[in-house]
């Protein structure tokens, strides 16, 4: 437990840290806390904080800077979020990929870090089916889902089939399966195979089974936008070493899915701070991230991931209110 004195001087301390990007002498905190304080009660101050794990001493500096546990208290018991400033931002409802495509560019754009959204699982029920021949063996197979997005595979067949045929497929699948799970239709066709046509069975037993490849492939799909920004962050330009393992976090998408998933499991904002768990592996990134919803029902996980020294009050703002806007704007799209 701090007392009071040490709690305004670690606040003083972190936000001077996370403004200027340099450790913080006992001169500077006693400017910056607004305490008339002499320097050797600050340097003693600073020696309880540094023997408490909050703050530390670089070897090149006699300044302290915050480690992940003085972060950690910091934005569990000092910070406060001015409410208000990021609200004139719109996410028109549209297809739930263009949202989420427009959602990590905005997170992104806000924070001038890095911004992810896991996309919604998609639902595995069709609205609409359709075959296309391309040329021999070979034809485009066109799923619609019920909110609109569409995917398209190129599928090769072991025999050819004229598009009259394709059509009489795909209209049996569309008047019999609509709004049925993949998975369902998979099952129904099994039993109904010897009604059918030979033919006509073994190309629709095909579609069935790419419908239910193609919803697999884009489970849990990462979008990321403005792995650049991470450039221009001094902490980052002046240790190749830290920028390397960033990009590599961002390449290795499963990896990614993991923490956001792990950070996406509460609800409301959560802040991890790098190197105080394993939840974010690498000391020198942080995330701050919010799950969204689609007719209250938790579908996704965003939010921006930077440097640990960040604007922890701007961070929280810009995630939840872009959470609130994808959540509305999928809502209203489905």
């Amino acid at each position: 437990m701090l007392d009071e004195r040490s709690k305004l001087l670690l606040k003083a301390l972190v936000e001077r840290y996370i403004a200027e990007g340099q450790p913080v002498g006992s001169r500077t905190l006693s400017r910056a806390s607004g305490l008339e304080l002499s320097p050797a009660t600050i340097r003693n101050v600073m020696s309880d904080l540094e023997d408490l794990g909050l703050i530390a001493s670089p070897h090149t500096s006699s300044g302290r800077i915050p480690t992940a546990r003085g972060y950690r208290l910091f934005v569990d018991t000092m910070l406060t979020v001015r409410p208000g400033e990021y609200g004139t931002h719109v996410l028109a409802p549209d297809q739930p990929q263009k949202v989420i495509s427009k959602a990590a560019n905005l997170l992104s754009h806000l924070s001038h870090f890095v911004g992810v959204v896991i996309a919604p699982r998609r639902s595995s029920v069709f609205r609409h089916i359709e075959f296309l021949r391309l040329s021999e063996r070979r034809l485009l197979f066109i799923i619609v889902s019920p909110d609109g997005d569409v995917q398209n595979r190129v599928v090769f067949t072991e025999q050819d089939y004229s598009q009259a045929q394709l059509i009489e497929a795909a209209n049996f699948l569309n008047s019999h399966y609509v709004g049925q799970d993949i998975e369902s239709v998979r099952e129904q066709l099994h039993g109904e195979i010897d009604s059918l046509r030979s033919e006509i069975a073994t190309l629709m037993q095909a579609a069935v089974t790419v419908s239910s490849e193609t919803i697999s492939a884009t489970q849990d799909e990462v979008v990321i936008a403005g792995e650049h920004n991470l450039l221009a962050v001094s902490d980052f330009s002046s240790n190749m070493d830290h920028l390397r393992r960033a990009f590599a976090l961002f390449e290795q998408k499963t990896q990614l899915m993991r923490l956001m998933d792990t950070a996406g499991r509460a609800e409301g904002v959560r802040i991890f701070i790098g190197g105080e768990s394993q939840v974010v592996p690498f000391e020198d990134l942080s995330i701050v991230s919010s799950p969204y919803e689609v007719d209250g029902k938790i579908v996704g996980t965003l939010g921006v991931i930077g440097p640990t020294r960040m604007a922890y009050d701007r961070m929280i703002q810009i995630v939840d209110i872009t959470s609130r806007l994808v959540s509305n704007a999928l809502s209203y799209n489905k």
